[in-house]
């Protein structure tokens, strides 16, 4: 047989035209996958050998090359992870044959949890595995080892969530955190905008309080583009007090902070009657606050390193004060109103002195 069975999983074993033994696994349990997989293999080897057609280049090609050119990017790690995942159900064909049922009949649909059921995915996260494999099929394009990458249209993801709170309820937030390093990092957090991971990885080094800035690495940035974070009172009267020579500013025993407290944060927004808020909330809020004080748009968008303005419009509606000064340039009717009102007032005043 040119197929069989091993271990529950389904072999091929030909011979290819040049008279070589090709003998692999065909990488599935299911027998009706294998013989297609061997009928397709077979079909493209005497077609190579007859026609002289180049040999499809492998997904394990792709894969290596595609994450090559990533390295050194922000989210690196997480488009290896998103590339093992495909490659589970991918890996076996050819980068010419993946089609878009292929790849959206496996997309995941639940996260598997170690003490709990199986939570279904949101879209957004649904949508970040389809760019993973979109992207490196578009890069395949564009090495010239396929025609066109298939076309795979992105899931329909709710409104953006813009949560943020007041000045008092921030203090009433802040006061009801019972450890200071999580005081502290919300404290910066509300006076800079920084995110999360940028907080707790931020270091001696990267503070000038004489110039009242810090600065953010590129490797640390969600966009990853290196930004200067300017200083103002609230930050520095906690940078002053943990001031330290090296090391990270924030830390808990004396050691590094990988990811706030989640538990203590949304019992002390309880505590303090504040609810439907996160930790990634206080970084809205920031934005937002600005907003409400006249910060230009653009302005805003370098200082919380947002990669294009249409991410820093969620903010405008809440700075309607920038469009006043632009909305008496195309008045007509007041101002003809007044002027007659004006020259009646003359009139009145030239017929008094007549008399």
């Amino acid at each position: 047989m040119s197929i069989r069975l091993r271990n529950g999983v389904w072999h091929v074993d030909f011979r290819a035209p040049s008279g070589q033994r090709v003998r692999h696994s065909a990488g599935t349990s299911d027998k009706k996958q294998a013989q297609e997989y061997h009928d397709r293999l077979k079909a493209q080897l005497w077609r190579q050998s007859k026609l002289g057609e180049q040999p499809d280049r492998t997904y394990d090609e792709a894969a290596i090359r595609f994450l090559a050119a990533c390295e050194g990017q922000s989210d690196y790690d997480s488009k290896a992870r998103y590339i093992e995942y495909w490659r589970q159900y991918l890996g076996r064909l050819a980068i010419g044959q993946i089609t878009a049922d292929d790849i959206l009949g496996n997309l995941p649909t639940h996260r598997t949890h170690k003490h709990k059921g199986p939570t279904p995915l949101k879209p957004a996260t649904k949508n970040r595995y389809l760019a993973t494999i979109r992207t490196m099929l578009n890069m395949c394009a564009t090495w010239g080892w396929i025609i066109k990458a298939p076309h795979l249209p992105a899931m329909k993801e709710p409104k953006r969530r813009i949560r943020w709170i007041t000045h008092e309820q921030a203090q009433r937030l802040i006061a009801a955190i019972p450890q200071q390093w999580l005081k502290d990092a919300c404290i910066l957090g509300f006076a800079t905008g920084m995110r999360e991971d940028e907080l707790y990885g931020l270091e001696w080094p990267q503070i000038n309080l004489r110039n009242r800035s810090a600065w953010v690495e590129g490797d640390q940035a969600k966009s990853g583009r290196a930004r200067a974070i300017p200083l103002n009172a609230d930050a520095l009267a906690v940078l002053k007090r943990l001031q330290r020579k090296d090391g990270y500013v924030l830390t808990r025993n004396d050691k590094r902070i990988n990811g706030g407290d989640d538990r203590m944060f949304a019992k002390a927004c309880t505590d303090a009657g504040i609810s439907n808020f996160r930790f990634h909330d206080i970084r809205h809020t920031w934005a937002s606050w600005h907003a409400q004080a006249g910060t230009p748009l653009l302005v805003l968008q370098k200082l919380g390193g947002w990669e294009t303005l249409d991410m820093v419009m969620k903010y405008a509606h809440l700075a309607p004060s920038h469009l006043e000064a632009h909305a008496g340039a195309v008045t007509f009717w007041s101002h003809e109103a007044e002027t007659k009102k004006e020259n009646g007032i003359q009139d009145c005043a030239l017929n008094a002195v007549a008399v």
